[in-house]
C-alpha cells in the first residue's frame, strides 16, 4: 500500500493583506489557474500554505508563488499575467532552477523589459554574446519583440548608431500589385509587426522623428543587396519566407560593430512549392560555425494567449500524423516497367 503524500508547507512573508488579496486575485482565480496547470491542490490559511500532490510539483508550485509574492510589491496581478509567469518555463525547470528570476534585462524609452523563462533569457543572452543570432519557432514565443527590445537597448545605450528591421516581402495567397498604394504602401503591412514593438517600446512621435533621421530604418530585404551595414543592429524577420539566396546575401551585408539577429518558423514557409527556405537551408550550413548563436523555440514558450499553444501542439500532432501515414504507404509500382 502506498503512503499517503506529506503534504508541502511553507509561509509568505512578509504577510501584507493588500499584496496577499493581489496573490489569490479575485475569488482566488489565481491560485485555481495554477491549481489547474500544475495539476495540485493549494489550500491556505492567511499566509500559510499547504500544497498536496506530486512532490516535484508541490516544489514548482511555491517557487512560483513567491516570485508571484514578490510580484505584486509594484504590480496589480491578473490571470494574464499569472499565465504569463506559468508560461515562463516547463514546471521541470522550475523544479531544477530555483533561482528563475531573469538575469538580464533591456531598456527602453517606456522602461525596462525582462525576458520570460529560461528559453527566452538565454535567446537575449545569446544575441548580446554573438554578432549573428537566430531564434527559431512559432509564432508567440517572442522572437521578434525580444530582438527589436535589445536593439533599442543598444540604441538607448549609445552602443549602436542605427537599427534596421527587415523583412522578406513575399506574397502569403495574396498579390501585391492589386493592393493600392506605392510600393512603399504595398509593403507597409508585412512589416506592421516591427512598428509595434517599436511603437510600444519608444512612443509614436518618437518612432516617427527616429525614421525621418533614418535612424531607424525599415525596409523588404530586396532593398538589402550591395550594401554594408556598419554599427548597425540588424533584424531579419519572418526569415523563413527568404531563399537560400536571399539568406546568403543578408548575412554577408554585416559590417563592423554590427549585430544581426533573423528570426522565423520553419513551419510556416510561404515560398512557392518547391523553393527551399533559407531558413532551414541555413541552419544546417551555420550550425557549427563559432560566433553565430541558433535559439530554438518551442510550443512552452508561448507567451500569448494559453490557446495559441494548444493551436501550436494540435497542428504539430496533426502534421506529424500526416507524414507518418505517408511514410507507410507502400511504394507506387512503376508499371511502365511491365509494359
Amino acid at each position: 500500500m502506498n503512503a499517503p503524500i506529506e503534504p508541502h508547507r511553507f509561509l509568505l512573508e512578509p504577510f501584507e493583506a493588500r499584496r496577499f488579496a493581489n496573490l489569490c486575485g479575485q475569488f482566488d482565480e489565481h491560485l485555481r489557474l495554477i491549481e489547474q496547470r500544475l495539476t495540485i491542490v493549494i489550500r491556505n490559511r492567511g499566509n500559510q500554505f499547504e500544497l498536496i500532490g506530486d512532490p516535484k510539483l508541490t516544489s514548482s508550485a511555491e517557487i512560483l508563488l513567491r516570485r508571484l509574492y514578490r510580484e505584486t510589491q509594484a504590480s496589480e496581478l491578473s490571470p494574464d499575467m499569472v499565465h504569463l509567469f506559468l508560461q515562463e518555463s516547463a514546471v521541470e525547470d522550475l523544479a531544477s532552477n530555483p533561482v528563475a528570476e531573469a538575469s538580464v534585462s533591456l531598456r527602453t524609452k517606456k522602461g525596462m523589459i525582462r525576458p520570460r523563462g529560461i528559453n527566452q533569457q538565454r535567446y537575449v543572452k545569446e544575441i548580446l554574446g554573438n554578432d549573428i543570432n537566430f531564434g527559431i519557432g512559432p509564432a508567440g514565443t517572442g522572437k521578434t519583440y525580444l530582438a527589436v527590445a535589445c536593439a533599442v537597448d543598444a540604441l538607448e545605450r549609445e552602443q549602436i548608431r542605427r537599427i534596421l528591421l527587415v523583412r522578406p516581402a513575399v506574397e502569403a495567397g495574396e498579390k501585391l500589385g492589386f493592393l493600392p498604394g506605392d510600393l512603399s504602401q504595398k509593403i507597409d503591412p508585412y512589416l506592421r509587426p516591427l512598428y509595434d514593438a517599436l511603437y510600444e517600446m519608444l512612443g509614436f512621435e518618437y518612432v516617427a522623428k527616429l525614421i525621418e533621421r533614418q535612424i531607424i530604418e525599415v525596409a523588404p530585404l530586396a532593398y538589402m543587396r550591395g550594401r554594408t551595414l556598419n554599427n548597425s543592429f540588424i533584424i531579419l524577420d519572418e526569415s523563413q519566407n527568404t531563399t537560400v539566396e536571399q539568406m546568403k546575401m543578408f548575412l554577408t551585408r554585416i559590417g563592423f560593430g554590427s549585430t544581426a539577429v533573423i528570426t522565423g518558423d520553419i513551419t510556416q514557409v510561404d515560398l512557392p512549392k518547391g523553393t527551399k527556405s533559407g531558413l532551414n537551408h541555413v541552419i544546417e550550413v551555420l550550425k557549427d560555425v563559432p560566433g553565430i548563436s541558433f535559439t530554438h523555440f518551442q510550443s512552452k514558450d508561448v507567451v500569448r494567449h494559453p490557446l495559441v499553444q494548444r493551436i501550436v501542439e494540435a497542428y504539430g500532432r496533426y502534421e506529424q500524423e500526416a507524414a507518418d501515414k505517408l511514410a507507410a504507404l507502400p511504394a507506387a509500382k512503376d508499371y511502365r516497367k511491365d509494359a
